[in-house]
């Protein structure tokens, strides 16, 4: 190690203890700082959830089976709540990725189990049992899906419909999805995920950033036949209200504990891509998916310090001070107008050309990107640009195949 590292490291390190003493973690200006706080926004589109009156006749009468989560909300009450207040005969709620409350970290194991509050039985899709078996359904006629997904490819919710849409094929059930808006919808980037690296964070030949609402994406996998007798699923898409793909909108709920915000909800098809690295992309922090760092990036003046917490019992990097960017002073519309930003990953990669490693030694990095391509290109030193020129003819096609299944 250089000399000058030998005597900036402890500098900094000091400094950043210091900083935590006084107030918080970061070295950050105040939220009224008018550079990032005044966003053009408007209002949440009306989900098709609110629309009781145009599925209502469909649960009448019958054994109702649901997949929702804590975004799963009628204004400021919960889908099944509202159910169950209008006599609707559900037997069993089934759970994605992060629990039925939205409350468990990213990867945590979700457990069966009985919720306090209604009493009814609650069943895990995330861990070994992701799609539902013909003994949980026995007793279901329909099955309604409303969760809340953010449009990328490595987001699970549309991997636990896929599964969810191929067992309601299988077993006679219909399915009826209530879309929701997809706060990336207005583009459509990313290299098209590869046959040798589907796993459960992609499982469908799609770009990173699809552009499409969950309804529909649904609508997309029955239609490209992508699970076992698509022809056979009874499945009814309630649209949504007021939506616009070039609109930008909060969400009344984080869709998941580290997407706690809008811009780190438009940040994250950029930013996940760091999951595969040795980079940390602020989980533990206050500001998930809106800053990425490494202890050894000491090149940058912000620092944040990983701890455990709510979302992130086990952080990257834990308890250690991490040097890197933050992101989240940007405007929204400089977020938006970037789209997916590999600039990034170039950096942070070239921090670590020597001493330091990026890449985890598992091909987690190849699943949540679909492709060796971006790995090889990065350490062929490729600038953000030429990697993504790669892909645009893919993005073509891709866009004359969704066509068909678009809504909005």
């Amino acid at each position: 190690m250089h000399n000058c590292f030998k005597v900036i490291i402890p500098l900094l390190f000091f400094m950043a203890c210091q900083a935590q003493n006084t107030q918080s973690d970061v070295n950050v200006e105040s939220e009224t700082d008018e550079t990032y706080n005044q966003p053009f926004v408007v209002n949440y589109p009306t989900p098709g959830a609110n629309a009781t009156e145009s599925y209502l006749p469909y649960l009448k009468g019958k054994k109702v089976g649901l997949v929702v989560n804590a975004t799963s909300i009628i204004n400021k009450t919960h889908l099944v709540d509202t159910l169950l207040s209008l006599n609707i005969d559900i037997k069993t709620v089934f759970a994605p990725e992060h629990g039925f409350r939205g409350q468990e970290d990213a990867g945590a194991k979700v457990v069966d189990k009985i919720d306090e509050k209604t009493g009814l039985d609650i069943i895990s899709l995330y861990g070994k049992n992701k799609k539902p078996q013909t003994k949980q359904l026995q007793n279901i006629d329909i099955i309604v899906f409303d969760i809340q997904d953010v449009g990328v490819r490595f987001y699970t919710y549309i991997s636990t419909l896929h599964y969810v849409m191929e067992a309601c094929a299988e077993n006679n059930v219909e399915l009826i999805v209530l879309d929701r808006p997809n706060p990336n919808g207005f583009y459509v980037d990313g290299p098209i995920m590869e046959d040798d690296f589907t796993s459960f964070v992609g499982l469908h030949p799609v770009p990173i950033i699809y552009g499409m609402t969950i309804g529909e994406y649904g609508t997309m996998i029955q239609g490209q036949s992508w699970i076992n007798r698509a022809n056979e699923l009874q499945m009814k898409v309630i649209k949504c209200v007021g939506y616009n793909r070039n609109t930008t909108f909060e969400l009344p709920v984080r869709p998941s504990p580290n997407l706690p915000t809008l811009k780190s909800i438009l940040l994250y098809p950029s930013l996940c891509l760091f999951e595969g690295t040795t980079v940390s992309v602020g989980r533990g922090t206050e500001f998930p998916f809106e800053v990425f760092g490494h202890p050894r990036f000491v090149a940058y003046d912000f620092y944040f310090t990983p701890i455990s917490g709510f979302g992130s019992k086990y952080p990257k990097h834990e308890n250690k001070i991490c040097f890197g960017q933050e992101l989240r002073k940007r405007t929204y519309n400089q977020i938006k107008q970037q789209g997916f930003n590999l600039q990034y990953l170039y950096e942070a990669k070239k921090l670590c050309s020597n001493e330091i490693s990026f890449f985890n030694d598992n091909n987690f990095f190849e699943k949540l990107a679909g492709t060796i391509q971006i790995r090889e290109d990065l350490n062929n030193n490729l600038t953000p640009k030429e990697i993504k020129s790669k892909w645009k003819e893919n993005i073509v096609l891709f866009n004359k195949m969704k066509e068909p299944y678009l809504m909005y």
